[in-house]
């Protein structure tokens, strides 16, 4: 199973070859259910769960593509790794998580 650290190096481990980036991904559009319910959030104030949610299920599932991806490529972890979001287009967003896929 690969593991993954956003450090660079793993107390105790010894990198032997670094593989190669490990990327993962996904694309999530907002619910219209949700909207509605998160618009009279915004009207009180405060964190708005709904979204908190759908975004915290998109990060897992970036790290699963990404760890997949390192698999793939043969490696024992996934080091240096990094969260990066961006809006696609209205009312969707990317989460991709990234790092250097090695071997120990």
């Amino acid at each position: 199973m690969v593991e993954w650290y956003t450090t660079e190096r793993v107390a105790g481990k010894t990198i032997s070859k670094n593989l190669g980036v490990a990327t993962g991904s996904t694309i999530r559009a907002r619910n219209i259910g949700r909207d509605i319910v998160a618009g009279l959030r915004t009207l009180v104030g405060g964190e708005v769960p709904e979204y908190t949610e759908m975004m915290a299920h998109a990060r897992n599932q970036a790290i699963e593509r990404m760890l997949a991806k390192a698999n793939e490529m043969g490696a024992d972890a996934v080091v240096g790794v990094r969260f990066s979001t961006a809006m696609i287009m209205q009312g969707t967003a990317e989460v991709m998580a990234y790092g250097t896929a090695v071997k120990f």
